[in-house]
C-alpha cells in the first residue's frame, strides 16, 4: 500500500502552519515489513499490554523471522495458549511480563517452555469505524 507522505510532521503540542503539498509517497509495506512471508496480522484481545500502548481490539504486525531479544514485545505460546507480552530474558531467567501492573509475570514451571511465536513490530489502531 502506497500512501502520500507529507513533508511536515504533525505537532502534538502547539499547532504549526499546515502544508498543502505532499513531498513524496510512502509504501507502508516496505517501511514496516522486512520479512513479508513471515509477517502476520493478529487481533489483540485483553488489556495486559496497555502500558505499551497496545489495547483490546488493536491489530499487531508480528514477524516470525525475528529472534526475540530482551524486552521485545512478543507473541508467545505456553501450554498451547497464545499471549502477547514483553520477553524478559536476563541472567538465565526467562519470563513473560505484562505492561499492566495488575497482571503477574508468567514464569515457566518445571517442564514448561516459553515458545516465542514472533516479535511484534507494529501496532495498528483504528479510531473511527
Amino acid at each position: 500500500m502506497v500512501l502520500p507522505l507529507a513533508s511536515m510532521s504533525v505537532q502534538a503540542g502547539f499547532p504549526s502552519p499546515a502544508e498543502d503539498e505532499c513531498a513524496q509517497r510512502l509504501d507502508l509495506s516496505a517501511r514496516l515489513i522486512k520479512h513479508p512471508q513471515a509477517t502476520h496480522i493478529l487481533g489483540v484481545s485483553g488489556n495486559s499490554m496497555e502500558g505499551a500502548g497496545i489495547f483490546d481490539r488493536d491489530l499487531v504486525l508480528v514477524d516470525k523471522a525475528l529472534r526475540a531479544r530482551h524486552m521485545d514485545i512478543v507473541v508467545a505460546v505456553m501450554d498451547g495458549e497464545f499471549t502477547i507480552k514483553y520477553f524478559y530474558n536476563r541472567n538465565g531467567s526467562t519470563r513473560l511480563k505484562a505492561a499492566n501492573p495488575t497482571f503477574p509475570d508468567i514464569i515457566p514451571r518445571d517442564g514448561q517452555l516459553i515458545q516465542v511465536w514472533g516479535v511484534v513490530i507494529c501496532c495498528i489502531k483504528q479510531f473511527i469505524k
